[in-house]
């Protein structure tokens, strides 16, 4: 499956509970969203592949990959189209070699000095950020910034998106830094109409 990073939504089953998680991802798709990330730190593998499958028959009509947060057995058994891993939680190598040469993989990376480091080979794509300060994920690393988001955009041997603290006050900051998408949490899910939210950050973009 095709990536394409310019919008990309990340779940959080909490900012997506009063809508829905189903109906909150299919109506930020049908606005534009083009990547899905199934996030949930606190369901079991059990629970999140069952959540798993009923996303990517969704999705499938709409041609949008849907990519698992960390866990490589879901990712597997879900038939998820592939995975993204942080930094410690998983290696790249073993992921392309259990999901195989059409998964696609990410990986988050916070400074030059982990970019350096960055297995290429086994990768598609990297996940820059924070690039702001957000409470979706309080135990992040220091924000970049925008200086720091464009000098890992421009050392990175891989399609990347910015992750952390965007929204549509930032979006087209963020893009012209040279990455090539933008990942959303809040942004979307809790958005009145994600479907319209989605239109707007398009908008933004500088294609």
């Amino acid at each position: 499956m095709s990536l394409d990073l310019s919008l990309y939504l990340v779940t959080d089953p909490t900012l997506c509970a009063g809508r829905g998680l189903e109906a909150t991802v299919m109506a930020a798709v049908r606005g534009g969203v083009s990547v899905v990330q199934l996030r949930d730190k606190h369901a079991s593998d059990a629970e999140m592949i069952v959540q798993a499958k009923r996303l990517k028959v969704l999705l499938e009509d709409y041609g949008v990959p849907l990519i698992i947060n960390d866990r490589l057995e879901v990712a597997l058994a879900s038939g998820a189209d592939g995975l993204h891993i942080g930094q410690g939680d998983g290696d790249p190598a073993e992921a392309r070699r259990v999901l195989g040469d059409d998964a696609l993989i990410g990986l988050s990376v916070q400074t030059l000095e982990q970019l350096a480091q960055v297995d290429a080979e086994h990768l598609d794509y990297l996940g820059l950020g924070p690039v702001f300060a957000t409470a979706t994920k309080p135990d992040h690393a220091a924000p970049l910034g925008i200086e720091g988001l464009a000098r890992l955009v421009r050392a990175s041997p891989l399609p990347t998106v910015a992750i952390g603290g965007l929204s549509l006050l930032n979006a087209r900051e963020i893009m012209a830094s040279g990455t090539d998408g933008v990942a959303v949490v809040s942004a979307l899910c809790t958005a009145a109409d994600p479907s319209a939210a989605a239109q707007e950050f398009l908008a933004q973009y500088p294609f």
